[in-house]
């Protein structure tokens, strides 16, 4: 006894059968190169970069936040830039920056 086909004159897919599934094969014996598409497909996402950045979290003056959010979108790019060129004029000394008691407790 054959098989009806799978499809009919436009195309569409008949419901499947318990034992058409019996017939079924495993992609990477059909077509190995769809499983290699798949699996450069899974990876996704933006490309790992050389040195990626960190997230850090601290508290800072509401106003301060405000003005920053206030000069437009990409801020966070410009307040990097800031503080790299602070860091790099050494003006982020953390013993001078710190008020005396925060100093004192350092120490411990």
């Amino acid at each position: 006894m054959s098989r009806p086909p799978l499809t009919d004159d436009d195309g569409e897919v008949r419901e499947l059968t318990a034992e058409d599934a019996t017939l079924f094969r495993p992609s990477a014996e059909v077509d190995p190169g769809v499983v290699e598409a798949m699996q450069r497909l899974k990876k996704g996402g933006r490309p790992k970069v050389e040195a990626p950045k960190a997230h850090i979290g601290f508290r800072m003056a509401a106003d301060l936040v405000e003005g920053i959010r206030g000069t437009g979108r990409g801020y966070n790019v410009r307040v990097e830039k800031v503080l790299r060129e602070a860091l790099d004029r050494g003006e982020l000394n953390a013993d001078e920056d710190l008020p005396k008691r925060r100093q004192a407790g350092r120490n411990r």
